[in-house]
């Protein structure tokens, strides 16, 4: 299926392959120069002065030396001054490598490698972190915008225009998979522009809307939120360092009528507008991602904010967005993720790669111009993950999540049958939190046990340590989502027949002890 058709005011998905992704910024200077484009805490830029802004950095990126092909790593907070990072360097054919600046040094070190940066900024504190886990130049942001500000004064024409094709390899997004390192997934031009419009064909952002993003640029639903807002004209609003107590009081005085979502801050959101019942912020649309929203959640929403629709969304970053409810079904099919992307194909498959009839539960695949090469410098697990089409050779996306198709061909998620999870909306592996906790001294072993029926993320350890030790030491080692709640420590981990770490029997433990 290739989804829904749009009205004529929707934006159009051009044809693949014939996109850059910064050609989005120097298209909206053609009709909306002088709207809003992107604010913070501090302030905010019209289209304008944001397509200086990424011009000066741009031209100073130039001056260091870096060029098309190379990357940039960047560990900085989510601001505007992120945003011209991004497009600057994008334009000039720079890969650009956005890290979480909650990634700490555990992760750091295997990022860095595996990227080989030609340069990275860092700001503040974090600047001498990346010194110490990295050979690669380390500059602070400040003095960085310094530099361009005084740069376009001596130089106002800047370097020549670069050389970029859509074929060109655009940005690196880490994001955590089967193995104890981050990997990273290769999103160029192409995908990366035809994934948006697509998107952006479905969700229609409006000149008039105003984009609250609480999520960093490094994940990438906060990335493409920096896309659509642009695709809509709309002016997007960085709110990941806002304080979750003055939410709905920033949501209101910016005007927030879209808000991205996951179902943590959807139930943050509930318990606030819940207090403040009057005054509340127009939010026209709520876009869902991370796990499914509560029925209660999504009731509440809705009586919260009246009229509201609330978009119901599945994807990877491996190819960012598979199926989008439309939002003038959002109360259709409750137990739906929607509809493939126009111009995408989504296909459920059996163990043996061949399609299972409606209604049947197999592997979801996902096939399209959305969908990526594949994980840098990474072989094995691209060939595990992205493969061919037998019959044509598209390359196609084996996701490694479960469900089924309606025969209006809406897709129903059913799950993982991996060691993957989420939790607060953040995509973890088992393996990852395992292998942090087998760096802690004292400890031999380690189980993670998933968040599953009110149980929140736990972990049982072999060893001679303090439960408490573990838990402050995976706090230095890992983001703060993916540190568990709880931590036991065993003298022995039982195993399995086969040697393995029996995780489902210490599941059921946990479970018996309500831990």
């Amino acid at each position: 299926m290739e989804g829904l058709a749009k009205s004529d005011d929707a934006p159009q998905v051009l044809a693949p392959g014939t996109e850059r992704v910064h050609d989005f910024l120097d298209e909206a200077l053609l009709t909306a120069v002088d709207a809003p484009a992107v604010r913070d805490a501090s302030g905010g830029w019209t289209y304008r002065q944001l397509a200086e802004r990424s011009r000066e950095f741009g031209a100073w990126l130039d001056a260091q030396g870096v060029r098309r092909g190379d990357r940039l790593v960047v560990q900085a907070p989510s601001r505007r001054e992120l945003v011209a990072m991004l497009y600057g360097t994008l334009a000039r054919g720079v890969v650009f490598v956005p890290l979480n600046p909650g990634m700490k040094p555990f992760h750091l070190r295997s990022v860095l490698a595996n990227a080989e940066p030609k340069l990275v900024i860092g700001a503040g504190a974090g600047v001498a972190r990346l010194t110490e886990v990295t050979e690669a130049p380390v500059r602070d942001q400040d003095d960085v915008w310094r530099e361009a500000d005084e740069l376009a004064k001596s130089s106002p024409a800047g370097p020549p225009p670069a050389e970029v094709t859509p074929d060109d390899l655009a940005v690196l997004v880490y994001t955590s998979g089967s193995t104890a390192a981050p990997k990273a997934v290769m999103s160029h031009h192409s995908h990366m522009a035809f994934a948006a419009r697509a998107i952006a064909a479905v969700l229609r952002y409006r000149p008039d809307d105003v984009v609250f993003c609480r999520f960093p640029i490094s994940w990438d639903y906060g990335l493409y939120k920096v896309l659509l807002a642009c695709l809509g004209r709309s002016e997007l609003v960085l709110a990941d360092e806002e304080s979750d107590l003055t939410l709905l009081r920033r949501m209101g005085e910016t005007g927030a009528t879209v808000v991205p979502i996951v179902p943590s801050l959807a139930q943050m959101i509930v318990a606030l507008g819940a207090r403040a019942r009057d005054g509340l912020p127009a939010v026209r649309l709520f876009t869902n991602t991370g796990a499914a929203l509560p029925a209660a959640t999504i009731r509440s929403l809705r009586e919260l904010f009246p009229g509201v629709r609330v978009v119901r969304q599945y994807g990877q970053t491996e190819c960012k967005r598979v199926t989008v409810m439309p939002p003038e079904e959002d109360a259709e099919r409750p137990d739906s993720v929607g509809v493939p992307l126009p111009g995408t194909r989504v296909l459920i498959l059996d163990g043996e790669g061949k399609e299972v009839p409606t209604g049947e539960v197999g592997e979801i695949v996902a096939a399209g111009p959305h969908v990526m090469p594949g994980y840098w410098r990474a072989p094995e697990q691209t060939a595990r993950v992205f493969r061919a089409d037998p019959d044509t050779g598209e390359p196609r996306l084996h996701t490694g999540d479960y469900g089924w198709l309606d025969e209006d061909g809406y897709l129903y998620f059913q799950g993982r049958r991996d060691d993957m999870f989420k939790r607060r909306g953040i995509r973890m592996s088992t393996v990852e939190i395992e292998a942090a906790a087998t760096d802690v001294p004292g400890v031999e072993a380690a189980c993670v046990v998933p968040p599953a029926d009110g149980t929140d993320l736990a972990i049982v350890v072999e060893g001679e340590v303090e439960s408490h030790a573990v838990l402050r030491e995976l706090a230095t080692r890992l983001e703060p989502a993916k540190v568990p709640a709880l931590c036991r420590v065993v003298p022995r981990l039982p195993l399995t027949a086969h040697g393995k770490i029996a995780h489902r029997e210490i599941a059921a433990l946990l479970k018996e002890e309500n831990l």
